[in-house]
């Protein structure tokens, strides 16, 4: 299923692409979705402990937000992180994929909300007691973190596309 709109939000694209998002706010989203990714890391280091590609991917995104890797290497690393979930249990899938979006922010901003969305995935999956309380409370955990001038724009953009982000950001 996809998480990225058929049609695109001017709003998460950036200046230089024809919309309204400046550098400094893409790279704001860039840490808040390596943020979200970060918090949920240890459901896939509890399972392989050894494989640093997520990690490693949240890394190059923080690269990324300091000018220190290209967006197209950030992208690439995308795809190495969401190597590393396949075939593993939903929670340590989940927080790689986490990993994976919010490294290809860099490329996309819009794929912020993927770093969130898996996030909140893997949490869920993790508390098979009460996956709802769990999924409640990565949601609000990120929403705390939103940078404060960015917030309207991800609760706007949680509201929209949550229909295909797994209903994960619904109240």
């Amino acid at each position: 299923m996809p998480i990225l709109p058929s049609e695109r939000d001017p709003r998460l694209i950036t200046v230089r692409r024809g919309g309204t998002l400046t550098d400094e706010h893409h790279r704001l989203l860039a840490e808040w979705a390596a943020l979200c990714a970060e918090h949920v890391l240890h459901l896939f280091e509890r399972e392989r402990p050894h494989d640093t590609r997520p990690r490693d991917a949240i890394g190059v995104g923080r690269a990324w937000i300091r000018g220190e890797v290209r967006m197209r290497e950030a992208h690439q690393t995308a795809f190495v992180a969401n190597a590393a979930g396949r075939g593993l249990p939903d929670p340590a899938r989940f927080a790689a994929l986490a990993a994976g979006q919010a490294v290809a922010v860099a490329h996309v901003a819009a794929h912020d909300l993927g770093a969130a969305a898996y996030a909140i995935r893997a949490a869920a999956a993790a508390d098979a007691g009460d996956a709802e309380a769990a999924r409640l409370r990565e949601r609000d955990w990120q929403r705390e973190r939103i940078p404060a001038e960015l917030r309207e724009l991800v609760l706007d953009d949680q509201r929209r596309r949550s229909a295909i982000c797994w209903h994960v950001f619904d109240d």
